[in-house]
């Protein structure tokens, strides 16, 4: 049976079965407007799933040779609205088992990705930083990869992942090297701190930067 399933409601008001007289009902079916509890309704052997997994209930519903809408009447909207549906409880461990494999795929599929990334992100760090010491042959190979490392961190925003930075643009990598230089080998982040205003701190050491840089670039080739 995969129509659109049987109506079961949600009662706002203490009710009684019509048949047995059970009650209050959590839960009952009207039958030419008597209500009944699911025993005398033959829906008894159904478990309630409740809504919001959407992939549970479909797999529920559709494994399910019978089952039930479960619906509330709301009355500030005045209207009934869908609160789960009623399944066969073998139907029910069968979509979770498969919702489970599911999740499981997709927790495996997040660790090769997350697995992915990283080699990628070692690999552009390692090419940043050779891009480093080939503009600046004289940078520290430690402090080349520091500088790539802390340019190149995934969903930083700093130039490393920038398009420039990613195409190892010459003005990119120069950025990060000078922004390394700015606030590990000068007096620039006590200066902010101080109150001085960025522009002005960075008049003050910009002739200490570019003696860095200067030193840096001079030399030819590259020593590992």
């Amino acid at each position: 049976m995969q129509g659109t399933g049987l109506l079961v409601v949600q009662p706002l008001k203490k009710r009684h079965c019509g048949d047995c007289r059970t009650g209050p009902l959590a839960l009952l079916v009207l039958e030419e407007g008597t209500p009944r509890c699911l025993d005398c309704a033959d829906l008894g052997h159904l478990v309630f799933l409740p809504r919001g997994d959407t992939a549970l209930t479909r797999r529920s519903r559709e494994g399910s040779a019978l089952w039930a809408v479960v619906v509330r009447f709301n009355r500030r909207r005045g209207r009934y609205e869908r609160q789960g549906l009623l399944v066969e409880e073998e139907a029910l461990a069968r979509a979770e088992a498969r919702c489970l494999a599911d999740a499981e795929a997709r927790r495996r599929r997040r660790v090769r990705d997350a697995r992915r990334r990283e080699r990628e992100d070692v690999r552009f760090t390692d090419a940043f930083a050779r891009e480093i010491r080939r503009l600046f042959p004289r940078c520290p190979a430690d402090r080349a990869r520091a500088i790539a490392g802390h340019a190149s961190v995934r969903g930083s925003g700093r130039v490393g992942r920038s398009a420039a930075g990613r195409a190892l643009s010459e003005g990119a990598v120069t950025a990060a090297v000078r922004a390394s230089v700015r606030h590990v080998d000068t007096s620039y982040d006590q200066l902010l701190m101080d109150g001085v205003p960025r522009h002005e701190a960075r008049h003050r050491i910009e002739a200490v930067v570019e003696a860095r840089l200067g030193a840096w670039r001079e030399g030819g080739t590259v020593r590992s």
